[in-house]
């Protein structure tokens, strides 16, 4: 076991952890990413060796939260460490860049799943209970904040009716949210693994272009049934499809950008251009939509023509 080894790899992931604590204005970014040296060192490291120094950073993580009065530190790296060994296990095994999202997905589901049950049986209500009531604490917190500015009396109770409205509708589609945030986490840790391996000189795994990636066809169904579930009267059932068309749109928005970057490779449109469309993309969630028609229906259209192709050929 290489000294250098747990210096670089406990130094990262406490710098990472430190920006995320400490600096509130670019540390949610940060946050987002802890699982990057992770995903590094396991991938690079033996089993043994990556495990071996996996428990001492967390050791370390432990004593540096207890320390500094953040023992929240240690959760945080324990989750995204376990996340970070899944993927870096999927890259092992040369999965898709689809596969590789979803299963990583899943493994930090199921990891914040345990402890959200966990914390819930500390504090003694359930999961979804102890959410929105942090939700609704939010909430109220925002409206005091509105109260203390000394606003009119008329549009506070505008505002307070929009935040109760927009507090509803988070609690219908909660589920979704959390499993899209999930996943944007994890796709967003794959796309920057690959500059992070080239700058440590290690082989990133083949696992497919990212613009010529597409959803699974059979994912139309979903949308299709969803679409039509929503006009049953069963609130339960209602309640599902909303969720469902809420994680299918959003997967077919990548399925959308995934053509956008075909056509930006293909026509090689310099990289500034490229910055400047998905920065109007992300302010416009007009454009967000667009994506995701265009995803939709390049499962029949093939805008780029290269499926097709391929299945010619196989």
């Amino acid at each position: 076991m290489k000294t250098a080894n747990i210096i670089g790899f406990a130094g990262s992931v406490i710098l990472l952890l430190s920006i995320s604590v400490w600096m509130p204005v670019i540390g949610p970014f940060f946050s987002l990413i802890i699982p990057l040296p992770f995903i590094f060192y396991f991938y690079r490291l033996e089993i043994k060796e990556g495990l071996i120094n996996g428990v001492i950073i967390l050791f370390i993580v432990w004593l540096t939260g207890k320390v500094t009065g953040h023992p929240y530190m240690f959760l945080i790296c324990l989750e995204f460490g376990i996340v970070g060994l899944v993927v870096s296990e999927l890259f092992k095994r040369r999965l898709s860049i689809g596969a590789t999202v979803f299963w990583g997905t899943a493994a930090m589901l199921f990891m914040g799943a345990i402890f959200l049950f966990l914390t819930g049986m500390s504090e003694g209500s359930g999961p979804f209970d102890m959410i929105l009531g942090y939700l609704k604490a939010g909430l109220d917190q925002t409206v005091g904040i509105y109260e203390q500015s000394g606003i009119e009396q008329e549009k506070l109770e505008q505002i307070r009716q929009a935040l109760d409205l927009l507090g509803r509708l988070i609690a219908r589609i909660f589920p979704a949210l959390v499993i899209v945030s999930t996943g944007l986490v994890i796709w967003l840790n794959v796309i920057l693994s690959r500059p992070v391996f080239r700058l440590g000189r290690l082989d990133y795994p083949p696992s497919g272009d990212a613009d010529r990636w597409r959803a699974p066809e059979f994912l139309v169904w979903g949308i299709i049934v969803s679409g039509f579930a929503l006009f049953l009267p069963s609130t339960g059932i209602k309640f599902v499809a909303e969720n469902l068309l809420v994680v299918l749109s959003v997967i077919y928005v990548f399925h959308g950008l995934s053509v956008l970057m075909f056509f930006f490779n293909k026509y090689r449109i310099p990289g500034w251009a490229r910055a400047g469309i998905y920065f109007l993309i992300l302010l416009q969630q007009a454009f967000l939509v667009m994506l995701a028609f265009v995803g939709l229906f390049d499962q029949w259209a093939d805008f780029r023509k290269i499926h097709k192709k391929m299945e010619e050929i196989q």
